[in-house]
């Protein structure tokens, strides 16, 4: 069963309804439920992918495990039974795997780019210019070549519209030197530690973008990290140059309306069966591939 909304299932405020997280308020803390909804070309599609926000939820759990000997984060809970009265017993089935309680963080509001290599946005800037986030690149690069070393490429973050690509030093006059630094450092590390682990699984983590924000001045990880909709994860097999390389991802719902004779200014028609049970099982697939576990 896919879950679309979580709306009639909690007893509690409901803070931010995103494209596919909601926010609610649980006084001390915010509780975040991961739907099953799915979105393209900035579009939320019907209907929702079955266990689309149950894997992404689980992944980010796992990941933010590993990787809190590099960096705090702020889970405080994932189970859905020491929600209490907030969830009913009836209803507690159909959240499970797909809730996060957190600490209340002040979010700082940069998206935290990093780039291992060049395709997507950061291909186009660099046919352009020759450099992404005016960050100057080597002439001769073809599209997906690995970048020599990473790079971190912010975007200052609008909750209406597109996030902005923004330079090093805007992130710097917005956030102030010292923030920016610090989050550039720990990007980038965690990206290391990432792509390190993708790499043994058989999987290249292109780029990916995180979340940070504040608690008693203290950074710490938030939001979701290297999930498929805040990384862009390849299988070794299929890397190539100069070619749009299928990631494991929601690709199969673009590949379908980019071929479709939908407008793209319109709310599309619904998505056919076939393209949902694809893209769910690409969700399955990267999850049992990076965390070894069956869904």
């Amino acid at each position: 069963m896919a879950i679309s909304t979580a709306a009639d299932l909690i007893n509690a405020p409901l803070l931010y309804k995103g494209k596919v997280r909601e926010l609610y308020d649980l006084g001390e803390h915010y509780l975040i439920v991961v739907t099953d909804r799915i979105s393209a070309f900035d579009y939320v599609l019907e209907p929702a992918v079955p266990d689309k926000g149950n894997v992404l939820n689980r992944l980010s759990s796992y990941w933010f495990e590993v990787t809190e000997d590099l960096m705090e984060n702020h889970v405080v809970h994932t189970d859905v039974d020491r929600l209490g009265a907030i969830v009913s017993d009836e209803n507690k089935p159909a959240l499970r795997n797909r809730i996060m309680v957190t600490r209340k963080a002040e979010r700082i509001d940069i998206e935290c780019v990093v780039r291992g290599y060049i395709t997507g946005g950061g291909w186009r800037q660099y046919e352009k210019n020759g450099e992404i986030n005016g960050i100057p690149l080597p002439a001769g690069l073809r599209k997906n070549d690995k970048l020599a070393e990473p790079i971190f490429t912010p975007a200052a973050k609008n909750d209406v519209g597109h996030d902005e690509d923004i330079s090093f030093e805007a992130m710097a006059d917005k956030v102030g030197s010292e923030l920016a630094d610090e989050l550039k450092t720990r990007s980038l590390e965690l990206y290391s530690f990432a792509r390190d682990f993708c790499e043994e699984r058989g999987i290249i983590l292109a780029d990916c973008k995180l979340e940070f924000g504040l608690v008693d001045g203290k950074l710490i990880l938030i939001d979701e990290i290297f999930t498929p909709d805040a990384s862009r994860f390849w299988s070794k097999e299929n890397y190539a140059l100069d070619i749009e390389i299928d990631s494991m991802d929601k690709e199969p719902v673009r590949t379908y309306l980019a071929g479709s004779d939908w407008d793209k200014n319109s709310q599309p028609d619904p998505l056919p069966a076939h393209v949902v049970e694809e893209t769910t099982r690409r969700y399955r697939d990267i999850y049992k591939r990076l965390t070894g576990q069956e869904l």
